[in-house]
C-alpha cells in the first residue's frame, strides 16, 4: 500500500467532497434555497466532514488527527439529520435524501476506519 502524503489521497475526503457537491446541487434548488436557515448549515456541516478530514490530516499526530475525524464524523450525522428536515420541508424528494444520506454513511465508514487503523497503529 502507498503512503498517503496529501489528504485528498484519503478515501474518507473522497467522499466527503462527493457528499458536499450533491448537498450543494440540492441546496440550489429553487425550494430549498428560499430556506436560508437550513440551506446554510446543511451546507456548511457538510463541508466541515472534508475540511476537519483534511485539517486533522495535516494535524501532526495521531490523537489529533482522531479528534478531527470524530469532527468530521459528527458533521456527517448532522447532515443525515438535516436531510429529513429538509425531506420533510419538501425541499427534497425521498430519492434524493437517501443518496445523500447513503453518501454520508459511506463518508462515516471511511471515517470510522481511518480512525480504527490510526488507533491500532498507536497501539
Amino acid at each position: 500500500m502507498p503512503k498517503i502524503t496529501r489528504f485528498e489521497d484519503l478515501q474518507a475526503w473522497q467522499k466527503a467532497r462527493q457528499l458536499t457537491q450533491v448537498i450543494d446541487r440540492l441546496a440550489l434548488n429553487a425550494k430549498f434555497a428560499r430556506d436560508d436557515y437550513l440551506r446554510n448549515q446543511i451546507r456548511r456541516a457538510a463541508g466541515s466532514v472534508m475540511h476537519n478530514t483534511a485539517e486533522g490530516f495535516d494535524s501532526g499526530s495521531g490523537p489529533e488527527f482522531i479528534r478531527f475525524l470524530k469532527m468530521a464524523r459528527r458533521s456527517a450525522s448532522e447532515v443525515q439529520s438535516e436531510l429529513y428536515q429538509a425531506l420533510d420541508r419538501k425541499h427534497i424528494t425521498e430519492e434524493e435524501r437517501q443518496r445523500a444520506y447513503d453518501l454520508a454513511s459511506e463518508a462515516k465508514r471511511l471515517i470510522n476506519g481511518l480512525i480504527a487503523y490510526l488507533r491500532k497503529r498507536k497501539s
